[in-house]
């Protein structure tokens, strides 16, 4: 009896001592400058969104959050990097649909797996999608451009940034549901705005933030956006759903991971952060400027979110059979 109530005492001591160094690592962090990594260049959306927040991190943390750029390889190069990154907290993924959810749909060899290899930490922000057109084709509403496209094919060509991006998918999602027969113009190298705004392609499903400002300005028109309502810089712009498309609502968006093995205590110190900065009015605000949503939800939300995710871009692709390798 003696000698097993000594075993127990010495298990418990294990135990707690070997539960002490985390305890102890969550408690001090962070004692060192954060690094969030971005796949795209400075300026583009995603390091645009997180640099907004960055100070404001930095004085909930603590310490510095610096934002690093590593651009290329439709985000695969910043994702390898970050799986590879010791899970200590010091460094996080700004993660995007095309690195965590179309990426791993279209190509078979990745350096990283999108589910297995990162800990989803917060969903920072959402930003709306649209069907937008050359201001002469000869459609006012979604529906009236399928028609259009389906009976003209000089009206059918859409610009897209590349084959298997977002702007294709959502366009081949588009064309599937609409019966439109869309053909698209993959722009691998360059852009494809100046062909949009000279009328040589007519349509570019895209977010609002690249084409908004030639929408003011009379040169391309939005016919529809996604979201549950219209967007309040936008108001005379229906959504999919009012356009007679409901099951249609591509989204672009971006999210804060963690290395896999990051511990929770550390992955939920910095998502109430982020949850905070995003509910500063000025925050908020920015985003609504370039119609987007600041959300900043919890670990166990993000999970749920990009598994949503994963399921409805993979059924599209599954539909339109776009496939890369």
């Amino acid at each position: 009896m003696k000698n097993r109530q000594s075993a127990t005492v010495l298990t418990l001591a294990c135990l707690t001592l070997a539960g002490l160094p985390l305890a102890s690592h969550a408690d001090d962090y962070p004692s060192k400058p954060i690094r969030m990594v971005v796949p795209t260049p400075p300026g583009a959306g995603p390091d645009v969104d997180i640099r907004q927040m960055s100070n404001r991190l930095g004085a909930l943390l603590g310490q510095p959050v610096v934002v690093e750029n590593r651009p290329g390889a439709a985000g695969r190069i910043a994702a390898e990097a970050v799986a590879k990154s010791a899970p200590d907290g010091y460094t996080f993924l700004v993660g995007t649909p095309t690195a965590l959810i179309t990426g791993p749909l279209l190509y078979t060899n990745l350096p990283y797996d999108a589910r297995r290899d990162f800990a989803p930490v917060s969903l920072v922000s959402t930003t709306a999608y649209a069907l937008t057109v050359n201001a002469q084709v000869p459609a006012k509403t979604a529906s009236q451009y399928a028609a259009l496209a389906k009976s003209n094919p000089a009206y059918a060509n859409a610009g897209t940034v590349g084959l298997g991006a977002a702007t294709h998918l959502a366009g081949e999602w588009f064309s599937s549901v609409a019966d439109a027969n869309l053909k698209f113009i993959h722009y691998n190298t360059s852009t494809p705005y100046n062909d949009l705004m000279s009328g040589q392609i007519s349509a570019i499903f895209e977010a609002v933030l690249p084409v908004m400002g030639n929408v003011k300005a009379g040169r391309l028109r939005m016919l529809a956006i996604s979201g549950k309502a219209r967007h309040p810089l936008f108001p005379e712009v229906p959504t999919f759903t009012e356009s007679g498309y409901p099951t249609y609502d591509p989204l672009v968006w971006i999210g804060v991971l963690a290395p896999a093995g990051t511990p929770k205590p550390i992955v939920g110190k910095v998502s109430s952060a982020i949850a905070q900065v995003a509910r500063v009015p000025e925050i908020i605000a920015q985003r609504r400027d370039t119609v987007s949503e600041s959300v900043g939800n919890t670990p166990d939300e993000y999970a749920a979110f990009l598994d949503a995710e994963r399921a409805k871009w993979g059924a599209v692709v599954k539909q339109t059979g776009v496939k890369i390798d």
